[in-house]
């Protein structure tokens, strides 16, 4: 256990360094065999750490005398792992957390500080068998939830905006959730009742998400996922719900030319291939060669030939003007739909950030529209829940070019419960248990402006 702790130390130092949190982690698993147990916690540890970081500080500095910006930045890393146990893992014994935390002080460097490690973990103790919660919150609302749930200030006074305190406080409780896999069933290699029964057999539970026919979400922990039946194969791949959610809203059809503008790694290609029964032409493009190397084995793992890949800047692109019937453009942006998935990202977005991925998400959609017939589709879609880029994104670009319009859907689409009054689709994870999405359907209505 305390090999386990170290590994999650090592980890956590490098993040705290300015390594991005999944490849820190990787690099140090790499190196150790450890059993899925010992591997089960280490990630726990590192991500939790990373993600619930605002409020370890916060409980580092109510309790101890130095602030935490006033000590080593890896003495942080052990308080941080010390009450990230005592605080969130309830199956970790008090004791075995306060020991091991100390035990990692003595062996990095921190002999002579283990008594304000120890005590420090021990205050806390004693004030949480006394205290429905030891941790000091401020009244604003904003900055409360911040605090309590761990996340910059700017981002919950985003969502307030949007939701309000009530619903805010719901999307923080599920950004910190351990994120779920979902799978896509290839329905040209196999069907869902043979991918449910191979899994069923391998000890693997999973259900069916309603309104997505391929979704299949899997329960529990399932080992590596290149070891689940049906790889190898190309009966599946790895997809959220809501990210199958917008090939569908994009509704390809066989033989039909259709461009992935920003396509890398390449999930709803390989879907549009699938909805189209893999007739017609499929371009993936993409300004990253490298980031489209995944999209390649995936296309080869699933059998897929419709697909033709593109590296180049989809805004310096005129060889693609007016020859698509449909463009998906899943624009770049900030994230803040899939922060569970991503434990540093809260922490890496800015404000300064969002501002410039805005911007370039007005160049791409100005662009892209050029590719699509008169008549044609565009679908734009995020994984973001920030309006700069998503609705106002769109105004802008409806505002300035006439011939485009939202196209609503239908009232009895299954996915009509995602509508906005605008016409737009917007999937907020703790309404529907899916990742957040920002999606809306453009009619090109004729080849003006």
């Amino acid at each position: 256990m305390t090999n386990s702790r170290q590994i999650a130390f090592i980890a956590l130092k490098d993040v705290h360094k300015g390594a991005y949190a999944d490849i820190a982690l990787d690099r140090v698993l790499r190196k150790v065999n450890l059993s899925d147990i010992d591997r089960r916690l280490v990630t726990e540890l590192v991500y939790g750490s990373v993600r619930r970081q605002r409020t370890l500080d916060a409980l580092i500095d109510q309790l101890a005398k130095k602030k935490s910006h006033q000590q080593p930045s890896e003495l942080r890393s052990i308080l941080h792992l010390g009450f990230y146990q005592l605080r969130y893992q309830e199956r970790i014994p008090v004791s075995a957390a306060v020991n091991t935390t100390v035990q990692l002080a003595k062996e990095n460097g921190f002999a002579g500080l283990t008594g304000f490690v120890n005590g420090l973990l021990r205050q806390y103790v004693r004030l949480a068998e006394t205290l429905s919660d030891p941790l000091e919150l401020p009244e604003n609302p904003g900055e409360r939830l911040g605090i309590l749930h761990s996340f910059p200030d700017w981002i919950i006074q985003v969502w307030l905006e949007q939701l309000g305190v009530e619903e805010t406080e719901r999307l923080c409780e599920w950004m910190n959730q351990t994120p779920t896999i979902d799978l896509r069933i290839n329905p040209l290699r196999t069907s869902m009742e043979e991918v449910e029964i191979a899994l069923k057999s391998a000890g693997i539970l999973a259900r069916r998400i309603p309104h997505l026919p391929q979704a299949l979400r899997l329960i529990g922990n399932t080992g590596a996922i290149q070891n689940l039946p049906g790889f190898h194969q190309g009966w599946w791949v790895v997809q959220d719900a809501s990210a199958q959610l917008v090939s569908h809203i994009l509704d390809p059809q066989a033989g039909e030319v259709i461009i992935d503008a920003c396509a890398a790694p390449g999930g709803k290609t390989t879907h549009i291939a699938e909805l189209m029964q893999d007739e017609g032409k499929i371009i993936a493009s993409d300004r990253t060669a490298s980031r489209l190397r995944k999209l390649k084995a995936n296309t080869e793992r699933l059998g897929l030939h419709s697909i033709e890949i593109s590296t180049g800047d989809s805004r310096h692109l005129p060889q693609f003007h007016n020859i698509a019937d449909r463009v998906l453009l899943d624009a770049p942006c900030s994230g803040l739909g899939t922060l569970h998935r991503h434990a540093d990202a809260r922490w890496r977005q800015t404000p300064v950030s969002v501002a410039e991925l805005s911007t370039l998400q007005k160049e791409l959609i100005l662009q892209t529209s050029k590719f699509v017939k008169p008549g044609g589709v565009l679908v734009y879609a995020t994984c973001t829940l920030h309006p700069a880029e998503n609705e106002e994104v769109i105004t802008e670009f409806i505002g300035e070019h006439p011939n485009w319009q939202i196209e609503h859907l239908n009232g009895d689409s299954p996915y009509a419960t995602y509508s906005t009054p605008q016409g737009c689709l917007k999937v907020w994870p703790h309404r529907q248990d899916m990742d957040g999405f920002f999606m809306v359907r453009l009619r090109k209505t004729n080849d003006s402006g």
